[in-house]
């Protein structure tokens, strides 16, 4: 048995928390550079605002039904995600983490009635973290997840039972009647791993539902799809086929991109961006105890701004694998300065580590030169300590520039609330 614990528009509702007046108003939050919206409040929905539709197309919407725009605040909502998981996993013995705001428990031996002890943990989260969330219990993962879909929308559905479905949805405890009348209710697009393509091509052969999906034939979906669908029919009849990530693999690749808040057109503003890609990269190499063999670096213009176009990327081998952040942004810049060209507006930057090992693999060869090896693990560790104590950016390479809005290429972020519960600066003050 598994149980699905998934925070309701996560990043709307972590706006909430400290913005109750925004309670019952269209919110959506938007990407980085406040692009287009990465969230939305079910009141944004209802006004038919699409999951990344870009703000300049919603954007009327602010004056012809007040709608609220606001810029990603993501320090904020990673610490008030690691508050949920701490409670969410009294849940069951074992948790996955599935993303920032979803993750697995697993109930395999925890007594009495799941469904009150969910409504429970859910409770506590709301009241403790102020996150409103639903729970999905399943025989398996593929259906806590859709039990977790159908807890969070039971209430605006009509046919199947809104009160027994409500915000906790446990599909093993269902007769066999009410649990056909649910999945039939439930549109075969909802379901985990069938994607926007598939989906479409499962209606236009009359499989619209949940309910049609299980009674199609397992091998004949794997032969006509993929394997992946069949499993994902089998986990929807009752077959496990994917178990609990205790432990999830080390990234193949690490990468660190972002769009330019402003245009950038020289090579210094660009090796204060790459600087800083490269250092966050070496961070989360590190934290998975991975060293990189290769570093791969890129630079381009728009494409959606007039303008001559220019688009170019480059590999540079390292001699030795490194998890070293000096080591990394050398060649990182190394690499700029080669492909970077006068003359070129550039819209975006990127850093990526390639070939990844583990930190414990360690290469040897005869010392022929005087650029020995030095061991800077320790000093990395300070690095990275530093830093998760203090805020990102407290320590950096001096490439990198001064931290803070100053930088040519930061990011747009206009409408950031400020960060409640991660600047000391920002904490909030209740006075009598």
């Amino acid at each position: 048995m598994y149980a699905l614990v998934d925070g309701n528009n996560f990043y709307v509702s972590c706006e909430r928390v400290f913005r109750p007046s925004l309670e019952g108003i269209p919110v959506v939050v938007l990407s980085n550079n406040d692009g287009c919206a990465i969230a939305r409040s079910n009141e944004a929905k209802a006004l038919g605002i699409k999951m990344g539709a870009p703000w300049f197309q919603i954007k009327h919407l602010a004056e012809d039904a007040g709608l609220i725009a606001l810029s990603a605040n993501f320090g904020l909502y990673g610490d008030l995600s690691d508050r949920m998981m701490s409670i969410a996993a009294q849940l069951g013995p074992h948790q996955e983490i599935y993303s920032i705001d979803e993750s697995f428990i697993d109930l395999t031996g925890v007594p009495g009635d799941l469904v009150e002890r969910s409504h429970k943990i859910r409770s506590r989260i709301l009241q403790w973290v102020g996150i409103p969330c639903g729970v999905g219990i399943g025989s398996t993962k593929t259906r806590a997840k859709l039990a977790n879909h159908i807890a969070k929308t039971a209430e605006r559905k009509p046919g199947i039972y809104a009160s027994k479905l409500a915000q906790v949805c446990n599909l093993e405890v269902l007769d066999q009647d009410e649990l056909n009348a649910t999945l039939a209710a439930t549109e075969v697009g909802e379901v985990w791993g069938v994607g926007p393509r598939i989906g479409k091509q499962l209606v236009e052969g009359g499989v619209k539902t949940v309910f049609d999906l299980i009674k199609v034939d397992p091998g004949t979906l794997r032969r006509k799809f993929s394997v992946m669908l069949e499993r994902t029919v089998l986990e929807l009849r009752g077959t496990a086929c994917i178990d609990l990530d205790h432990s999830p693999q080390p990234r193949k690749q690490i990468a660190c991109t972002r769009s330019f808040g402003h245009s950038v057109t020289e090579l210094y503003p660009l090796n204060e961006a790459v600087t800083d890609f490269a250092s966050r990269a070496a961070q989360k190499a590190r934290k998975q105890g991975s060293q990189a063999a290769q570093v791969l670096v890129f630079i381009h213009t728009s494409p959606f701004r007039k303008g001559p176009q220019y688009s170019r990327s480059i590999t540079v081998p390292l001699r030795r694998p490194s998890a070293d952040t000096a080591v990394l942004v050398t060649a990182a810049l190394a690499g700029l300065k080669t492909i970077y060209r006068l003359g070129f507006v550039y819209a975006k930057a990127g850093v990526m580590l390639l070939d990844l090992q583990p930190l414990t693999q360690q290469q040897g060869e005869l010392d022929l030169e005087d650029d020995r090896c030095e061991d800077r693990t320790k000093l990395m560790g300070a690095l990275d300590s530093l830093n998760q104590r203090f805020g990102r950016g407290t320590v950096l390479m001096a490439s990198a520039g001064l931290a803070g809005d100053r930088r040519q290429w930061s990011m747009k972020q206009e409408r950031r609330t400020p960060g409640y519960t991660t600047r000391w600066a920002d904490i909030p003050l209740v006075r009598a």
